[in-house]
């Protein structure tokens, strides 16, 4: 439904953010990124740098990443889209075989904050997840177990609990 509304207008910021997500929640990251792309390239903000790097990361075009991650850390937005941001590039850097550069850019965000948030819990996530794969599983299951304290519905966290022997 956008489409002829891009053809009509390409430089209409919020037309290419609702194609470049709705692409992105259909799986078609080549879509996804060019609108993206335009969207960031017509004066769009960084609201959608994360978005935008998953489908790079999607498309094993890890170039682009670290840009997209400089210019979301430069703009200072919310603690929320900042570790979106932290989540893909960990991603990617795992991707690539880089679980030790993975688990640095997430070391930070272990400490647990007075009020825990949806995004915290994201973070602490993957955070374990990084930990079991480079085999240390007492981080990893102490994470897991403080995301099972604080939601114990998060995703299959009392799975992977189960599965580390707890």
């Amino acid at each position: 439904m956008v489409t002829p509304v891009i053809r009509e207008a390409p430089d209409m910021t919020s037309a290419q953010e609702i194609l470049g997500l709705a692409q992105y929640r259909l799986g078609n990251w080549r879509q996804a990124a060019v609108a993206l792309e335009a969207y960031r390239t017509y004066g769009g903000g960084v609201e959608n740098h994360p978005v935008l790097a998953d489908c790079y990361r999607a498309m094993r075009k890890y170039g682009p990443i670290d840009a997209l991650w400089e210019e979301l850390k430069t703009a200072s937005p919310s603690a929320g889209l900042v570790a979106e941001g932290r989540i893909v590039v960990a991603g990617a850097k795992a991707d690539q075989g880089d679980i030790e550069g993975a688990i640095d850019l997430l070391r930070s965000s272990e400490r647990a904050p007075a009020k825990v948030r949806d995004h915290h819990l994201r973070l602490w996530y993957v955070l374990a997840d990084l930990y079991d794969r480079s085999g240390d599983v007492t981080k990893a299951r102490s994470l897991f177990a403080r995301i099972l304290a604080n939601d114990p519905e998060f995703a299959d966290v009392a799975e992977r609990m189960r599965q580390l022997g707890r």
